[in-house]
Formats: C-alpha cells, sequence, structure tokens
C-alpha cells in the first residue's frame, strides 16, 4: 500500500500536467495520456498495476455513463433517433460481425464466439476521446449530438454483446432463442430499473432536507447502486444507468437547488477527468505485461501487431461503409432531413469524416481488461493475451491515426464552413435574453404592480436586475427584496424550461442562461 499510493497521486499529477500540455498542443489528452503511459511503463521499478477484471466495469463505467447522460442533450437526441439508434445499434452489430468473420478466417485458431468477444469489445467508439479532439475545431451542434448519442448507447449494444459471446466462449454453444430472450429481458429490464429508481432517486432528494454536499455525494453514489441492482438481476447495468442518467438529468431543475447544480458540476468534471485519464495511462502501462503474456503464448510480436492492424483496418472500413450507407438510407427515405452542405462534393465528404470519428478508448479497454484470466472450469481463457494486444493496438492507432488527423481533415476541407451561422447564434442569444427580460418585467407588474408605483428600491431592482447585479452598491437588498428577487430567477428558470421545448431552439443557449441564473442566486445568499 505504502508503495502504490504515491504511484497513484503520481499518476494524477501526470494527468494534470500533461492535459495543461496538451491544450498547450492543442491535441486531444487521451493521446498524450496512452504515450506517456506507454513510456512510463518502461521505467524500472515501477510497481505492476493490476485491476480485478470482475470489479474494471463496476469502478469506471457508471460514473463515466452517468455524467455522459448529464451533459447530452436529451432534446437533440430525440431528433436525431433515427441515425444514433442505428450507428449504436446496427452499426456496432456489422462491425462486431464483420470482426467476428474476418479474424475466424484469417486467425489460426480463432472462433466465431472468440471473434464477436473481439468485436463486442472494440467495436464502440469512445465519446471521451472524440469530444477531445473535436474541441479543437467547429463542428455542428447536430454532428457532435449524434457523436454524443451514439457513443451513449453504443456502450450498452456492444458489451451485450461482449456478454452473450463470453457466454458462448465459456459453454462452446450458442443458443438463439435464449439469447434473443436475455437481450429483451437486459434492455428492457435495464431500462425499466434505471427508470424506476431515477424516479426514486428523484424524490429522495426533493423530500429529504438535503443541502449541496449531501447532493453530490448521492449523485455519486447513484450511478454505482443502479448499475449495481441492474446486474443482480442479470439485467444490463450500462443500459440502467444510461436511462436513469437521462431521466434524472431532464428533472435537475426539479430536485437540485442551485448551489448543487454549480458545485455538483464542478465535482463531476474532476471526478471524471481523473477517471479518464487513470484509464488512458492504464493502457500504456498494460502493454508491456500484455506483451509477456503474448510471448509466453509462443506469439511472435510482429504477428500480434499484424492483426492489431487487421482490425483497426476493419473497424475503420465498417465504420465508413455504415456512414456512407446511412446518408444513402436518409436521401431515399428521409430527404427532408438528409445533412445539408453547400456543394455535392461536401456532402458526401461528410460520412467520411463522419467515419473516421471512431476512436476506442477507456470502454473498449475496460471491456478487454473484463475478460477472466481463467473460465468457470478453471481451464485458461483462450487468447486473452492476445485479445488485450489488439485492443491495445486498436485504441492506440485510432487516437493517434484518427485522433491526429481529423482536425487537420475538418479544417482542410471546410466541410462545415458554410454551415455555421455565427450571427444568427447570436441572434438567437439575443432573442431569448430579450424574451427573458420581456417576461421578467411582465411577471413583476403582475404580481407586485402596487409596490413598483412610486417605490425608488423597486425601481432601482429593476434597473440593477437589466445589468445584471453589476452595481458593488447592494445595501437595496433588503430580505423583501432577496425573496422577491428569488422569484424573479425561479420564473426566468421556469420561462426557458419552457422556452426549451421549440424544437427549433438551441438548448446550450438555454443551459448556459441556467448556469448564469444559478449563479445569480448564489450571489444573492452572500449579500
Amino acid at each position: 500500500m505504502h508503495t502504490i499510493l504515491p504511484f497513484f497521486l503520481a499518476m494524477i499529477a501526470a494527468i494534470v500536467l500533461l492535459n495543461m500540455w496538451a491544450n498547450k498542443l492543442k491535441i486531444a489528452y487521451p493521446i498524450l495520456l496512452v504515450v506517456a503511459g506507454l513510456l512510463i511503463s518502461f521505467i524500472p521499478g515501477l510497481p505492476v498495476v493490476r485491476i480485478n477484471p470482475d470489479l474494471i466495469f463496476f469502478i469506471f463505467l457508471p460514473p463515466l455513463l452517468w455524467e455522459a447522460a448529464w451533459s447530452i442533450s436529451f432534446k437533440e437526441m430525440k431528433k436525431w433517433w433515427r441515425i444514433i439508434g442505428s450507428f449504436a445499434f446496427l452499426v456496432v452489430f456489422f462491425t462486431a460481425l464483420s470482426v467476428a468473420l474476418i479474424t475466424n478466417h484469417l486467425i489460426p485458431g480463432f472462433t466465431i464466439a472468440l471473434g464477436f468477444l473481439l468485436g463486442g469489445i472494440v467495436s464502440p467508439p469512445d465519446a471521451v476521446s472524440t469530444g477531445a479532439i473535436t474541441k479543437f475545431v467547429k463542428i455542428p451542434k447536430s454532428t457532435s449530438a449524434i457523436l454524443e448519442g451514439e457513443s451513449l448507447l453504443n456502450d450498452a449494444s456492444s458489451l451485450i454483446i461482449f456478454r452473450f459471446a463470453l457466454v458462448a466462449v465459456g459453454t462452446g454453444q450458442f443458443i438463439w432463442q435464449e439469447a434473443a430472450l436475455s437481450f429483451l429481458w437486459m434492455v428492457i429490464g435495464g431500462v425499466g430499473i434505471g427508470l424506476s429508481l431515477g424516479w426514486l432517486f428523484v424524490q429522495a432528494h426533493k423530500r429529504l432536507p438535503t443541502d449541496a454536499p449531501s447532493d453530490i455525494v448521492f449523485t455519486l453514489i447513484e450511478p454505482y447502486f443502479i448499475y449495481w441492482i441492474a446486474e443482480q438481476v442479470h439485467s444490463s447495468g450500462v443500459m440502467a444507468v444510461v436511462s436513469g442518467g437521462l431521466f434524472m438529468s431532464t428533472r435537475r431543475m426539479i430536485f437540485l437547488n442551485s448551489s448543487s447544480r454549480i458545485k455538483g458540476y464542478s465535482v463531476w468534471e474532476s471526478f471524471v477527468f481523473i477517471l479518464n485519464g487513470i484509464v488512458f495511462l492504464i493502457i500504456g502501462l498494460e502493454l508491456p505485461e500484455i506483451v509477456d503474456g503474448l510471448h509466453s503464448k509462443g506469439i511472435p510480436l510482429r504477428t500480434a501487431i499484424g492483426y492489431g492492424l487487421l482490425v483497426t483496418g476493419i473497424l475503420v472500413a465498417a465504420r465508413i461503409l455504415s456512414s456512407y450507407a446511412a446518408l444513402v438510407a436518409t436521401i431515399i427515405f428521409r430527404p427532408s432531413v438528409r445533412p445539408h452542405a453547400s456543394s455535392v462534393r461536401r456532402r458526401w465528404l461528410m460520412p467520411l469524416l463522419l467515419g473516421w470519428t471512431g476512436m476506442r478508448g477507456v470502454v473498449s479497454l475496460a471491456a478487454a481488461l473484463a475478460i477472466p484470466v481463467a473460465q468457470d472450469n478453471g481451464a485458461e481463457f483462450p487468447y486473452r493475451n492476445l485479445i488485450l494486444f489488439i485492443t491495445f493496438v486498436v485504441i492506440l492507432l485510432t487516437l493517434l491515426v484518427q485522433g491526429l488527423t481529423l482536425p487537420y481533415f475538418i479544417s482542410r476541407t471546410n466541410l462545415f464552413g458554410s454551415i455555421f451561422n455565427e450571427e444568427g447564434e447570436e441572434l438567437a442569444r439575443k432573442t431569448m435574453k430579450h424574451g427573458l427580460k420581456q417576461h421578467v418585467y411582465q411577471f413583476l407588474k403582475d404580481k407586485y404592480d402596487n409596490e413598483l408605483i412610486g417605490h425608488a428600491g423597486m425601481e432601482k431592482f429593476l434597473k440593477q436586475w437589466e445589468e445584471r447585479a453589476k452595481s458593488a452598491d447592494d445595501s437595496w437588498m433588503n430580505e423583501k427584496m432577496k425573496v422577491i428577487f428569488v422569484e424573479v430567477l425561479e420564473s426566468q428558470r421556469q420561462y426557458l424550461v419552457e422556452l426549451n421545448k421549440d424544437p427549433k431552439v438551441d438548448e446550450e443557449i438555454i443551459r448556459q442562461q441556467l448556469y448564469q441564473i444559478d449563479l445569480e442566486e448564489e450571489r444573492l445568499k452572500i449579500i
């Protein structure tokens, strides 16, 4: 323990420093972390990092999925549900099937079940990697919503494939009828458990006398609890966490106060950043031990690298083909929602770039490390080290090759240059703020009409509100005015929540304004 603790503290410090360096270089921090982990692993005398395969999912997946569900725009997910659903389920299955068939044919002794196991591991793109890479270039909100929604759901579909393949490898048989029923229970049961527990947690937050620290602690516990309950009844813990997180995130204005929302955002941002950083460092740190395992099985390193290159090529090709298939299907069956572009060339370039966004990361590594060392009968799990090595090569290549070239391709092709309308976004923001001011003025007129007339404090209050309370003189803010001010802020929230129901309104602008209102309420508490 005294040896491991300083090492982990040093890992966290390295993660923070590497992130700073990545921001300065304007590259995605997962790329630097993987490379740094690989280089650090060659330092002699370092303790070997090993994580119990039975705990890898439980430690990392619930909070990462929970945070992603709270961050994504559910309205945008509903808007693009067809393409998100096709990429999250159909494309994942097609990718896993392609990997299974080709590896079964080309890798000696590699069964179809092992191929599906590998396919389930490497098929889901990583949201963290994609988000870290695309933050340095501008992409449309629709594309961002599709990538985020896909990554949120494809984790569930790929891990379901992984679970079935794991059973098939262990038992040597696969019964389709039982698999179909089990699949339905995992999906439907997982969603039902997530929604049920999400509702219970919302009620608990509303009825218990919680404050910001206790609310934040509860939100840290809740994803683990949901995941554990779902897994105990052999349902999908991933589906449960995703559905529960989406349910609660859409109701955050109801059961969390401004302090809980503001402080919780900072806590979760730091917590998830550390978790992601540790996983990406572990990817690099694990490689030497995986290579030793290959040598012990007599598998040449060059051969294993060739298999890794093969699987990476399959993944890239399958995703690009699927992207073009989705575009063709949309043009034929849903021409009204086809991608907008200034030219035919740009329209046909968009699926290529969408297919190039398939960087792998946290979920793939977690799934690979979760493969048991031995089967239930005590026999050694076949090809475990080879699968781990191929997964590492896939993650490394997609991060380095696709991750480093994607920003260049986007800026070079200027694919989204004609899509962005900064003046339109600014106009939408100004329209929202103007409507908000009109709403507040009418709210005050309707409720405090008698007190407005000739009341210097109320007149100053209105003026201060319009100037966003920037004045240093707060002596006029007595207890009565504070009560009114809080009512005004709550009225603004209700107005924005109703405004967000309009499908034409950008939810990101709404969330930014709600955050500003929360900050305003927190400022009021210290006056």
